[in-house]
């Protein structure tokens, strides 16, 4: 059927015209429904992905902080402030929701699944060890101390590296969605290419048969195509350099600092627990002198901290980052301090220098100061990833639609410009 048709001039035009016209609806269908994904990935980045990274990366700070809240309080015993209590229980209290939050993006992947039920089935677990522990304290018992390292020890062997592999589990899917998202369109860019060939080759094919040097609509066609690769072009690399940015200055900041946050908690924990320990702490010790290196390097050079300070150029985060470096080099001033009083025999000296909020200098006075920088320095790399990524949501703006309208002129163009030639043959 088809190789009678093209055996006339006439039926050549009608089969030139119905491929050019598939092609044309084929591109472009392919084409807006790549540029749809793509907006959608990126919108989705924005609304649930880095928001669901941000959930986890809390739920390890508020139970890495009710591990500290709980050390602070055994040490302070009968004087527990009441803030201290409060801040505990809120921790405690803002697990469970926040472990809700954290399991929304990746509810059917089943490494989500066994993260979750670890942390849920233990919090409840440690909680009551704590409860054993601050019974104990307030009769001023040794085994006190007991009950709260196996507690804290319940904690960073189960619970908090369950968090942290929730944590680096989403960490993946952001990257994973950001890869998808910045990915060449190879399937539309290889119809496109088709297509201008076709077209050309129609051009050729269509002057042959008619004698005439140009065909207005197909002309018309190529142009609309033309248009509207151009106008991809632009936009898609619009869209990936800017979401390329927001990693580079936003996201991969957030990540570095989440990671310089968990090592602080961590030792903080280490610092509280040495004391806690009373003598027999040296292993937390050990563990607190690695840690806080990797945060701030030696001899003030080198660590996570700088190394991120290093990496932006952004003046609101460099403030934050300022603000953490200076927090942190105070708190292990005050650290070795403490580790004086203590071992010289001063351990409510060491113990008011570890947990005193109101005690100007002290370890928990500074670590807060350093862990609101984190916070506000997290906040202000989020905020960059926010909006670098939103404007390359934005090139994207109308492509989807451009392309569906400039198919449609092509193919009027292609139906109109075979149909002068046919009737040519009436």
């Amino acid at each position: 059927m088809v190789a009678r048709s093209w055996a006339t001039t006439p039926g050549r035009l009608s089969i030139i015209a119905g491929g050019l016209v598939v092609l044309i609806l084929l591109t472009g269908a392919v084409a807006a429904a790549t540029t749809m994904s793509k907006s959608d990935t990126t919108t989705d980045l924005v609304e649930i992905h880095e928001p669901t990274a941000a959930d986890v990366q809390r739920l390890y700070r508020v139970l890495s902080d009710a591990d500290a809240a709980a050390a602070s309080s055994l040490l302070v015993a009968g004087d527990e402030p009441i803030e201290m209590r409060e801040r505990y229980e809120d921790d405690i209290a803002l697990a469970g929701p926040t472990l809700g939050l954290a399991a929304l993006d990746r509810s059917g992947d089943p490494r989500v699944t066994e993260q979750i039920e670890i942390v849920g089935r233990q919090v409840p677990t440690y909680a009551g060890l704590v409860e054993t522990a601050r019974a104990n304290g307030r009769q001023e018992l040794p085994i006190g101390g007991a009950y709260l390292r196996e507690a804290s020890h319940l904690m960073r062997t189960e619970i908090l590296p369950a968090a942290e592999r929730l944590y680096r589990i989403q960490v993946e899917r952001v990257a994973d969605e950001r890869d998808s998202a910045v990915s060449f369109p190879y399937t539309a860019t290889a119809l496109a290419v088709i297509l201008f060939v076709a077209l050309l080759m129609a051009q050729v094919q269509i002057r042959r048969l008619s004698k005439r040097r140009l065909n207005i609509g197909l002309i018309v066609a190529t142009g609309a195509i033309g248009l509207a690769v151009a106008w991809s072009a632009v936009a898609m690399t619009a869209h990936s350099d800017l979401v390329n940015e927001g990693h580079e200055h936003g996201s991969a900041q957030v990540n570095l600092l989440a990671d310089t946050r968990i090592t602080a908690l961590q030792a903080r924990a280490d610092e509280l627990l040495t004391l806690v320990a009373r003598g027999s702490g040296g292993a937390y010790e050990e563990e607190f002198v690695k840690l806080s290196r990797t945060i701030t390097g030696e001899v003030g050079d080198g660590g996570t901290l700088r190394e991120a300070r290093g990496m932006t150029e952004d003046a609101e985060l460099s403030a934050h980052l300022d603000k953490a470096i200076g927090a942190a080099e105070r708190w292990l001033t005050t650290h070795g301090e403490i580790r004086e009083a203590d071992d010289g025999g001063q351990y409510e000296e060491a113990v008011e220098l570890a947990v005193d909020r109101r005690r100007v200098g002290s370890s928990a006075q500074e670590f807060a100061a350093l862990d609101d920088s984190l916070s506000a320095a997290i906040a202000s790399a989020r905020q960059h990833f926010v909006d670098e990524t939103v404007g390359g949501g934005r090139a994207l703006t109308l492509l989807t639609t451009g392309w569906v309208l400039l198919a449609l002129v092509a193919v009027a163009g292609v139906v109109g410009g075979i149909r002068q030639r046919l009737r040519e043959y009436r």
